[in-house]
């Protein structure tokens, strides 16, 4: 019984490391896709409008990483060691991403998430 779990916190611990690796290349190539794109728009649209789409590619590229990283932490915290302070490290990790994450939402669209659009 003892080997069987942990062969299974091994292959928790092989995802959540995937996942963290796979957070990593959404920002990275999400940003080396928004440079390829202000690259190739400089030339056809105004310098303003092309460094705004690089910007808003940016942050996409980081809060689809910031998720994918939150939840890797979620995974190897409550499967492998979940003791008292690994979850509160866990909920200070959140607390701080999803403060970046509302404060990139803000930057992008001008609105905090739970405003509504103006129409």
């Amino acid at each position: 019984m003892l080997e069987t779990s942990l062969g299974l916190a091994q292959i928790i611990r092989y995802v959540s490391d995937v996942m963290d690796a796979l957070g990593v290349a959404v920002v990275s190539l999400g940003v080396l896709w928004g440079l390829l794109g202000f690259i190739r728009n400089i030339s056809q649209r105004p310098i303003d409008d092309s460094y705004k789409a690089f910007r808003d590619q940016i942050i996409r590229a980081l809060l689809l990483g910031l998720e994918i990283l939150v939840a890797s932490d979620i995974i190897r915290t409550v499967a492998i060691n979940p003791t008292l302070m690994s979850v509160a490290i866990l909920g200070a990790i959140i607390t701080l991403r999803c403060f970046l994450s509302w404060s990139l939402t803000l930057e992008m669209t001008g609105r905090w998430p739970w405003q509504t659009a103006e129409k």
